[in-house]
């Protein structure tokens, strides 16, 4: 391959200097190999992330500073036990369901009376 590459860049054949790119070659390809041997280093963070963020997660353990949270007991005048929406979806899916037939059957008898 070397040899035909040479005569069609117009360059005589010497099998000496051939042999000698060719060690090269294989000399710079360890060279490189090397290099990025050395570069691939695992990754460490440079500062411990727990020690940095502590005034933010706290350096109890996780089940200890860990609560629920619970809404208000009562939210103006009203208690928030008052304010739950107790009913089941589909419950709330009809009523809405209800609601739109009404609005619309007014609508076609006020339409119609017209």
């Amino acid at each position: 391959d070397e040899e035909l590459e040479a005569y069609r860049k117009g360059e005589e054949w010497d099998p000496q200097k051939a042999e000698e790119r060719r060690r090269w070659k294989e000399q710079a390809a360890l060279e490189t190999e090397e290099a990025s041997r050395a570069q691939k280093r695992p990754a460490s963070p440079s500062s411990n992330y727990r020690d940095k963020y502590s005034h933010l997660i706290g350096t109890s353990a996780a089940k200890d500073a860990a609560h629920t949270l619970q809404a208000n007991q009562s939210y103006g005048c009203v208690p928030v036990a008052n304010k739950r929406d107790t009913r089941s979806i589909e419950e709330a899916m009809n009523e809405i369901r209800a609601k739109k037939r009404q609005k619309k059957d007014e609508e076609e008898g006020a339409g119609s009376s017209v």
